[in-house]
């Protein structure tokens, strides 16, 4: 599998394990704040990046308060502009560099292929914390681990 390849399937597991952990929370009658803000911060990290890679002006805080319906529209906004953004993508540029300014506004640049992986390693890493935050607050996290999502077919 060439690396464009696996990185559109990383990206559609990402939809698919943001959509499970949004359905979890929703279905927790009293879900701890802190995993909406988890969530929240998420979506608007991977459209920061979004931004960055297309070099377009930021356009969420980097820790927004979204309420489960904003969290809904975010999902279903990035499901479509990251796969649109993937499809117009050649394995060769995944190596070109992007320069951004980071959240304290030092200059760095760094190839595609990395912030790819980044975002995709990111939301993971935040989704784990919610599974344990829900957990510890008596709730069952939302089963979002990769080998699942292909075991089921959800990820192809």
């Amino acid at each position: 599998m060439e690396l464009l390849e696996h990185l559109c399937r990383q990206f559609a597991y990402d939809d698919w394990a943001s959509r499970e952990v949004l359905a979890g929370l929703g279905a927790s009658p009293h879900p701890p704040a802190r995993p909406l803000q988890l969530l929240a911060h998420i979506l608007s990290a991977e459209r920061l990046w979004l931004e960055r890679l297309t070099q377009q002006p930021q356009s969420l805080p980097v820790w927004p308060e979204f309420s489960l319906d904003q969290c809904e529209a975010q999902i279903a906004a990035l499901g479509k502009l990251w796969p649109e953004y993937l499809g117009q993508l050649s394995p060769a540029k995944l190596s070109e560099k992007v320069t951004y300014k980071n959240s304290k506004g030092e200059p760095w640049t760094s190839a595609v292929e990395d912030i790819l992986t980044h975002v995709v390693l990111h939301s993971s890493y935040h989704r784990g914390q919610i599974a344990s935050l829900m957990r510890a607050s008596g709730a069952i996290p939302a089963y979002t681990d990769f080998i699942h999502a292909v075991r089921q077919g959800l990820v192809e």
